[in-house]
């Protein structure tokens, strides 16, 4: 039972983050309020309140929790396996569609993307956005930490490591923004690792 409620919590998690993101690029910031998010979600305004305290922490929501999962996974992988294999494996499961995209899906892409620009433009979530990439960052430091035994406390590398994927993942996506016909979003993801990975060697144990 607890597993089965966690995952249902997970689900409206990601119901009313994909919500407030897909409603915010369509309609823009301020024409989107948390009962619309909600209604969209199929949950109440009260539910909304028990997941998030603002409509900016939702947006930002999406991408905190998929880093978290990948660094969740990133544990889950074969010992054996060389560091960025792992990584590109672990953030590419985060990027399949999951059920609340199929209920609600983006519209062409053109429309789609002056619809994200103008999103991510918007002042009013940059300190949420700031504050979820921290969070994400620091969480797969410790989880690269603890597969390349490395300390964060006096090494480098895991934060490096960290800092890096992140910014693989964040040009892969802004790639798939800037570009008329992008490829899928998942062959970006592996050249942007296989080419960081290319520079940067795992540390000797």
């Amino acid at each position: 039972m607890t597993g089965l409620r966690e995952r249902k919590k997970a689900e409206t998690r990601a119901a009313l983050g994909w919500a407030a993101i897909h409603l915010t690029a369509e309609r823009g910031y301020d024409n989107v309020r948390v009962e619309d998010i909600a209604d969209a979600a199929g949950v109440s305004a009260r539910t909304f309140n028990n997941y998030f305290s603002s409509k900016a922490e939702a947006i930002a929501s999406r991408h905190l929790d998929r880093s978290m999962r990948t660094a969740a996974a990133l544990r889950e992988r074969p010992t054996e396996e060389p560091l960025w294999e792992a990584l590109t494996a672990a953030a590419l499961e985060q990027f399949t569609r999951g059920p609340e995209v199929e209920a609600m899906p983006s519209p062409a892409h053109a429309q789609w993307v002056a619809g994200v620009r103008a999103m991510l433009a918007e002042p009013a979530l940059q300190g949420e956005r700031l504050r979820a990439a921290a969070v994400a960052e620091a969480e797969l430091a410790a989880a690269v930490a603890e597969r390349t035994g490395t300390d964060l406390a006096t090494d480098m590398y895991p934060r490096l490591v960290a800092a890096a994927a992140g910014a693989a993942v964040g040009v892969a996506m802004q790639h798939f923004l800037d570009s008329a016909d992008p490829p899928p979003i998942d062959r970006l993801i592996i050249d942007a690792f296989a080419q960081v990975a290319a520079g940067l060697p795992p540390p000797a144990r």
